[in-house]
């Protein structure tokens, strides 16, 4: 296959939010919360011409055990105020913020979104997301949640509605709009013109079934959690096959996972720099609170350089709030772990590291480059979100040493070819018509 004809490379970086993965002991690590940390990513991932600067967002901090979880205390700025900031320090990179359609208002987040674009000159993105749970609902002013079977229906008329705001204007001005839902009866006049792309660049992050049909249905990308290339292929042929059956041309969607990155001078030293962070990542507090998610009981007396306890004999209790679990059934997980650690001879912290890190893509700058060039080519994936393990200069080492390897094999751009996050994705202008719950206002 020559350079002419490879498919292109996407490739996204991210300031990872409150998880274990995140070394914040490392020298050199730095802030989650001040301002030179997401410039620093951001315009990095720049240099290395990246598609775009990418942000999570949780709305509650996390508890565990009825305390603070400790890898939450420092929190994070709002998504939106962040990226408006990064945007007067770059020019080219798109910028996608998460923000839930479960805990916001369509008019005011369309909003928010349009002006993005514009402050930005169209390079804004939402990553929609959904949040089920009354925990999470406690922290708003209904003080309630969705049942788990509305979230999506929910999630769906937000966009529908968002996008009639978008839409709303002509070529004289704002049009009055009308729309009458299940969840939203609204009318009105949206007051901010459209962005330079005309809608922003929607991501969604959903992985179950309706998930995945809601994806194929609003979304021009899907974030998924599906990295390592097997995983990936399989994922994207789903997506690629219920896209097929919608009736929607599967190439206008693009499946983005997060991957981690280790690199090396050789081999070896990679293999032994990916061992060392999962053994960083997972401090022995963390191995402790992670095991105890699983087992569904305080294990706070066993050693977490120690022999793993036995699994317990019936399902424990949930002691994390406000992160989604681990497993679906933690009863038979922790059975698993048990015998695996018991067949390996692990400790408690060797246990959860090996469980709860992942690092897809493990070599030499020359080797990592040709597993992503062949991620590309074999429909693994048609781009990466990277996060680096250390804040705030985690992907200095991938823009340095791998990007230009990628470069000379064609499948990662040495130009920003457009001026739109829409159009460096290539994922085309935004088109279709609105529901028919949509209604001419009178």
């Amino acid at each position: 296959m020559t350079a002419q004809n490879k498919r292109r490379l996407r490739l996204a970086a991210g300031v990872p939010g409150v998880n274990h993965w995140t070394v914040w002991s490392a020298p050199g690590a730095g802030s989650q919360i001040d301002f030179s940390t997401f410039e620093h990513v951001a315009r990095t991932a720049e240099r290395g011409f990246f598609d775009y600067f990418f942000l999570a967002e949780g709305l509650r901090v996390r508890e565990h055990k009825g305390r603070i979880h400790e890898l939450d205390v420092a929190g994070r700025p709002d998504n939106l105020s962040v990226l408006a900031a990064v945007a007067a320090v770059t020019e080219h990179i798109g910028l996608v913020g998460t923000a839930s359609a479960t805990f916001n208002e369509p008019y005011d987040l369309a909003r928010k979104l349009a002006s993005l674009d514009h402050l930005s000159a169209g390079r804004a993105g939402w990553n929609i997301v959904t949040s089920s749970d009354a925990f999470t609902g406690a922290n708003f002013r209904r003080g309630g949640y969705l049942a788990y079977e509305d979230r999506y229906r929910r999630a769906e008329e937000f966009v529908e509605l968002a996008t009639l705001l978008w839409d709303s204007w002509s070529a004289d001005g704002p049009e009055p709009y009308r729309f009458s839902g299940e969840f939203f009866d609204t009318h009105g006049w949206f007051p901010v013109e459209p962005g330079p792309q005309g809608r922003p660049v929607l991501v969604q992050a959903g992985d179950s079934p309706a998930g995945r049909d809601f994806a194929i249905r609003t979304a021009d990308v899907i974030f998924s959690r599906h990295g390592e290339p097997a995983d990936g292929r399989a994922f994207r042929a789903d997506v690629r096959s219920r896209a097929l059956a919608a009736g929607r041309d599967p190439d206008s969607i693009l499946v983005i996972p997060a991957v981690s990155i280790v690199l090396g001078d050789t081999e070896a030293e990679a293999a032994e720099r990916a061992h060392d962070l999962s053994l960083q990542q997972v401090t022995p507090q963390t191995a402790i609170h992670l095991l105890e998610q699983i087992w569904g009981t305080d294990l706070s007396a066993h050693d977490p350089e120690g022999p793993v306890p036995a699994p317990p004999a019936e399902a424990g209790e949930q002691l994390t709030q406000g992160q989604a679990r681990r497993v679906d059934d933690p009863l038979a997980a922790a059975r698993e772990w048990h015998a695996l650690a018991q067949e390996r001879d692990w400790s408690i912290r060797q246990l959860v590291a090996a469980r709860t890190t992942r690092h897809e893509f493990v070599g030499t700058p020359d080797s990592v480059a040709a597993q992503l060039d062949d991620a590309a080519q074999t429909g693994a994936a048609d781009g990466y979100v990277l996060s680096g393990a250390v804040v705030p200069h985690g992907i200095d080492e991938f823009v340095d040493r791998v990007v230009p390897l990628l470069q000379e094999r064609g499948v990662l751009r040495t130009e920003y070819e457009q001026s739109t996050l829409r159009g460096n994705l290539g994922v085309g202008d935004p088109s279709g018509s609105t529901s028919a719950r949509v209604e001419a206002a009178s």
